[in-house]
C-alpha cells in the first residue's frame, strides 16, 4: 500500500481501520468495533482515501461496498498488521497474569460446552486482562486463510483428514452416542438396534465444511447406511431442543450429549454403529509457532482437553435409568 504523500503515513491505526471498513462495509459498525466515534472513523477513511488514492468504499443500492483496489489490498494490510503484532508481542517473558493479549479461536459449535467453559474458566483465572474471541466456523469460513493472515490464532475441529499445511495436535477424543427425548419409545429398551436406527427419523446438522464430511457421515457412508434425515439444523446447539417430545434421534459426541442430557428431558443411548472416536485437533500457523503467548494458549487448550478426557461422563441410559 504505497503512500502518496509523505505527510500522511499509513500507521497501524489506519491499517486497522482499513481492514475493518473493508470487512464490515460500514463506518458505524467499524466505529462500534473499535470503540471510536463515527466522525473519527470517517476522518480516518478520508485519510486512507487520500493516501491510497482510491475511494475504497463506494455507496450502492444495498449499502457501502469496497472497491476492487480495496479488496486487493485487504490481504496485504492484514498480513502487515499480523507481522507488527508479532514484533510487538514477541517478548520472551510472557506473563499471562498481566498480559492484555487478544486471542482468537475458531471452532464448530458442536465442541462440547463443558470444554469451552473450562477454557474460559482457566483464562479468567490465569490471564484476567486477556481477551478471548470465539469464532463459529461454518461451510463458508476459510479457516486456513484466517490462520495465515492472523485473524485466528487457533482453529479447533475434528476433520477425518486434518489439513497437512498447518501445525496440529490432538486435544481430546470423544465417543459417538445417540441423544433422544426422555419419553422416546427406545428409552424403555435401553438400547438402539441397527434396525431401530435405520427406521427412525433423525435430526442432522448441516455440514460446516464444504471440503470434508464429518466422521459420522463418513462412517455411515462406508457401511452403506443411510439415515432418514427428517430435520436439518444449521446449529448443533439447536438440535437437542428439537428432540423433546419427539421420536427423533440425534447422533453426536458423548460430552456434548451429556451436557444437554442434564439440561433438558433427554436420554443418551449407545449408538448401534461402531463409530470411530471423534478426535478433536487444534491447528495453528507457522507464524504463531514460537510466540510465547500463543504457546501458552495452546498449552492451556491441551490441558483442558486432557482434563476433560479424564473426567467420568454419565453412562448411557438403561432401562432402569
Amino acid at each position: 500500500m504505497a503512500t502518496r504523500r509523505s505527510d500522511n503515513p499509513l500507521d497501524t491505526y489506519l491499517l486497522r481501520v482499513f481492514c475493518l471498513l473493508v470487512t464490515e462495509r460500514s463506518v458505524s459498525r467499524t466505529a462500534f468495533k473499535m470503540n471510536q466515534s463515527q466522525p473519527a472513523i470517517s476522518a480516518a477513511l478520508r485519510r486512507l482515501r487520500d493516501i491510497i488514492g482510491d475511494p475504497l468504499l463506494v455507496r450502492e443500492k444495498g449499502g457501502m461496498v469496497p472497491t476492487e483496489r480495496a479488496v486487493s489490498l485487504l490481504a496485504h494490510a492484514k498480513s502487515a498488521l499480523a507481522e507488527i503484532d508479532c514484533m510487538v508481542n514477541s517478548e520472551e517473558n510472557f506473563d499471562p497474569l498481566v498480559s492484555r493479549s487478544e486471542f482468537n479461536i475458531g471452532s464448530p459449535d458442536y465442541l462440547a460446552p463443558v470444554f469451552v467453559s473450562a477454557v474460559v474458566e482457566r483464562l479468567r483465572r490465569e490471564a484476567p486482562e486477556a481477551v478471548l474471541n470465539l469464532h463459529s466456523l461454518d461451510s463458508s469460513f476459510d479457516f486456513e486463510r484466517s490462520l495465515a493472515e492472523g485473524e485466528l490464532d487457533v482453529v479447533i475441529g475434528n476433520w477425518p483428514e486434518p489439513p497437512d499445511r498447518m501445525h496440529l495436535s490432538v486435544l481430546l477424543e470423544d465417543e459417538i452416542v445417540c441423544l433422544v427425548a426422555a419419553n422416546h419409545p427406545l428409552v424403555r429398551a435401553g438400547k438402539i438396534t441397527l434396525d431401530d436406527y435405520l427406521n427412525a427419523r433423525h435430526v442432522v446438522p448441516m455440514p460446516y465444511s464444504l471440503n470434508q464430511r464429518g466422521v459420522i457421515d463418513v462412517t455411515l457412508s462406508a457401511l452403506r447406511i443411510r439415515r432418514q434425515e427428517t430435520v436439518s439444523v444449521q446449529s448443533f446447539a439447536v438440535a437437542p431442543y428439537l428432540l423433546q417430545n419427539t421420536d427423533l434421534i440425534f447422533t453426536t459426541t458423548r460430552h456434548f450429549a451429556a451436557f444437554y442430557k442434564d439440561l433438558l428431558p433427554l436420554r443418551m443411548l449407545p449408538a448401534p454403529v461402531e463409530f470411530p472416536m471423534m478426535r478433536f485437533y487444534q491447528l495453528w500457523h507457522e507464524r504463531n509457532r514460537h510466540s510465547p503467548s500463543h504457546r501458552w494458549l495452546r498449552r492451556l487448550l491441551t490441558e483442558c482437553g486432557a482434563a476433560l478426557s479424564m473426567q467420568p461422563v454419565s453412562p448411557a441410559d438403561s432401562h432402569n435409568a
